[in-house]
Order: structure tokens, then C-alpha cells, then sequence
């Protein structure tokens, strides 16, 4: 990559982008199987992933999964979850986190080859277990085994196929995502930006087509509808309340009226797809190939949807997390500023908060993550694209200023922030 500026921030990315030692290698390797291992060992390992498997062995029994009012996939999920079903539980317990972070992992190098990262440099190598002792959630993720994992894996992904021109294949691997949980659905509306129909077709008809074959393979499918979707649009109960960083659920527990918290979330939710909408038009001043654009423009989607959806955990930042940290190779990106840190530091591990904000209130730090994140996009989404007029010096002629030719997108002023 081509840098006309050689700060020391240049620098340190030079450096990072290096190839890693064999040391590292192993280190980095160590640390994720350590994740790993440690997890299988607790006693509460795999709680939500529970959820799933006792669908799929209700459904092996002849029963209906959705007199569980806790499962809320798709009928699609329970044909998903029918190998781990015939799975023994000891061997469950230890492939499981693995499979979790196999998917983050999959997530994070596809994230990567979105940037041209080199995936033995050193960015690679020791990012992936930086984030996995660093960002508490990762750890919370692989613990309870929640499907969220497939989509981290998917999103990345999808958008390195639409970047090289394969949307159909990005729809696939997005509606099959869809089709184990339904976190992917706004990603949809990239595709009607992009215009890309028949990758939306692929996002839309593949979890449909899987979720009429797991409804016509149960008894009493129509509880989706009058039991679960309702049990959903709730907001669940009092089970993950204390969880919920939807601002719907944080600030009334800050005594901020419902009906007011329900007008600021979806307030937020609209400026983000704005501000969405806003930075796939603004194509005048990429100096890549659009990666940057793609990658902000669908985080700004999820971010969006996030703000509004019931419930909404910490895990589910892992979504975009790892696009928007591959993106610190590019000048500008969000990653190059303090304040994206800065939100960041509420999920940090081994951060000496205050006893108020540990376990049950912990969803007010992870609202104030998803919040700072979604501002702090939508403020870059709708930065102004200013020009500047720029001197041309023609040989035998004094210098003179030409618009035509010399207009050049001007960086902002402040660039290290936003």
C-alpha cells in the first residue's frame, strides 16, 4: 500500500503489517485454544446454544420446538440444529467453543482480505487474540454458544464476495445466515442500494425455502406467530431485561419514560440509516477500490437495526466489530480515531468498574458501546465531501488554479478523530 505521509502512526502500521514470527504464531494460537478450553470447563457453558439443541430434540420426539417460548429462530434453525442434537454432551462441551471461535475467527480473516491484509502479517496474527482477552463479549460469546457467531462469520464474509463483483453468492451466504438466526435481515437493504436483485432474491428465498421445510416437519407451526412473535416483539421479559442494551430497555431503567426511549431509539435508528444511505452515494472521494464504503455502509445498517431490536446484547457487536477494526489500514477509517476506543472502553476486560455496573446492570456499559459506535459512524457517514482548489504549474506559465482538473477531495480537519 502506497502512504504519502510517514507519521508514526504509518509507521506502526508498517510494522504491523510485517510478517509474524513462527513464536507468535504459536502464542496467538495458544491463547484461542486457551479461550477455548477454560470455557469448556465452567459449568454454564453452551446456555443459549441449549435452546437451539432442545428445539431440535423436541422436534426428533415429535413436538412442536415452539412451545419454548425462549426459542425465537426461524423453523429453519431447528433443521440447523438437528447434528448437534445427535451429538453426545461430552463431545458437545468441547467442540462447541471451538466451532464458536472458529466462526469469529472466520469473521476476522475475511474482514482482513476485505483490507489486502496479509493473513501471516502481524495484524493478523496477534489481532484475533488481542480481541479474544480484551473484548470481554468474545469471551461471553464462545461461553454461551449463541448463534450470533454465524453471523460475525457471515457478514465479513459476504461482503468480500459482493466486493469482488459476487452478489449472488453474498445473498446465498447471507440468507443462509438468516435461516440460523435472523440477525442478518437489514443487510438486505444494502443489496436494494446496490441494486443487486438477484442477491437479494438469494437472501430472501433461501430462509424462506428452509424455514416452509422445518414448518412441514412440525406439528403446530403456526406458533411462531401467535406465541414466539409476539413473546418477540415484547422485548421477552424480565429473564433479559438485564441484558438489554436496546436503548428502548436501558434508559427507562435510567427513568427515562418508554414512550420517550422508544422516540430516541428509533430516532437514532433513522439517522443511521440516513447516514447508511448517505455513505453508499458518496463515492467521489474513495481512494481504494470501495472497501471502506461497502464495509461502513452495511455496519452502519446493523448498528441501526441494533439501536431498536428487542433484545439487543453485547455479543451482537461482534457483528461488525471486526470489519471496522480491519479497517484501520486505510487513512481516515474510524479505528484511526480516539474516540472509536473510547466507546470501545466500557466492553474492555480487566476495566475496574464500579460494583453498580457488574453483571445484571452491565447492559447501561453495553448501551453506552452501541451508542458511541453508531454516532460516531453516522457522524463520518455525514461528514461533508468539501473540495479544494489545488495550484497546477504548466511549463512556461505562472502557477494558476484550474477546478476542472485540480479539485481534490479535502481531508477533513479533524482527521484523526472521525
Amino acid at each position: 500500500m502506497k502512504r504519502e505521509n510517514h507519521g508514526s502512526g504509518d509507521r506502526l502500521l508498517d510494522w504491523l503489517l510485517r510478517p509474524a514470527s513462527r513464536p507468535w504464531q504459536l502464542v496467538s494460537l495458544a491463547v484461542v485454544l486457551g479461550v477455548c478450553v477454560s470455557t469448556s470447563l465452567r459449568e454454564n457453558w453452551g446456555s443459549d446454544n441449549a435452546f437451539v439443541v432442545k428445539a431440535a430434540q423436541t422436534l426428533l420426539a415429535g413436538g412442536s420446538p415452539y412451545e419454548d417460548k425462549r426459542f425465537l429462530y426461524l423453523p429453519s434453525a431447528v433443521l440447523m440444529a438437528v447434528p448437534e442434537a445427535l451429538m453426545p454432551t461430552a463431545v458437545l462441551r468441547w467442540s462447541l467453543p471451538v466451532a464458536m471461535s472458529g466462526l469469529l475467527g472466520i469473521g476476522w480473516l475475511a474482514a482482513l482480505r476485505m483490507f489486502s491484509v496479509p493473513l501471516r502479517s502481524r495484524f493478523a496474527v496477534v489481532g484475533f487474540p488481542v480481541l479474544a482477552l480484551g473484548y470481554k463479549p468474545y469471551v461471553n460469546l464462545v461461553l454461551i454458544g449463541n448463534w450470533t457467531a454465524i453471523s460475525a462469520a457471515a457478514l465479513p464474509v459476504a461482503l468480500l464476495l459482493a466486493h469482488r463483483r459476487r452478489w449472488g453468492s453474498a445473498g446465498l451466504v447471507v440468507g443462509l445466515a438468516i435461516a440460523c438466526k435472523p440477525m442478518l435481515v437489514p443487510v438486505g437493504l444494502l443489496f436494494l442500494m446496490a441494486r443487486r436483485w438477484r442477491g437479494l432474491a438469494a437472501a430472501v428465498l433461501v430462509p424462506l425455502g428452509l424455514s416452509l421445510a422445518g414448518a412441514l416437519l412440525m406439528p403446530s407451526p403456526s406458533l411462531f406467530f401467535t406465541k414466539t412473535l409476539p413473546f418477540l416483539l415484547r422485548g421477552q421479559d424480565a429473564y433479559a431485561l438485564p441484558w438489554d442494551a436496546s436503548p428502548i430497555a436501558v434508559l427507562p431503567r435510567l427513568g427515562v419514560p418508554e414512550p420517550a426511549a422508544v422516540v430516541v431509539a428509533f430516532a437514532g435508528a433513522g439517522a443511521g440509516l440516513w447516514a447508511a444511505w448517505t455513505r453508499w452515494r458518496r463515492t467521489g472521494e474513495e481512494t481504494d477500490g470501495g472497501e471502506l464504503r461497502l464495509v461502513e455502509t452495511a455496519c452502519m445498517v446493523m448498528l441501526a437495526a441494533f439501536l431498536v431490536s428487542r433484545p439487543s446484547f453485547d455479543h451482537y457487536l461482534l457483528v461488525v466489530l471486526p470489519l471496522l477494526l480491519a479497517s484501520a489500514v486505510r487513512p481516515g477509517s474510524m479505528p484511526r480515531s480516539p474516540w472509536f476506543w473510547l466507546a470501545l472502553t466500557p466492553q474492555v476486560a480487566l476495566v475496574p468498574w464500579p460494583s453498580e455496573l457488574a453483571h445484571k446492570r452491565r447492559a447501561f456499559k453495553d448501551c453506552a458501546t452501541l451508542c458511541g459506535l453508531a454516532i460516531l459512524l453516522v457522524r463520518r457517514a455525514l461528514r461533508s465531501g468539501r473540495v479544494i482548489l489545488e495550484p497546477v504549474t504548466t511549463a512556461g506559465s505562472p502557477p494558476r488554479t484550474e477546478p476542472e482538473c485540480a479539485a481534490t477531495p479535502a481531508e477533513s480537519a479533524s482527521r484523526t478523530a472521525f
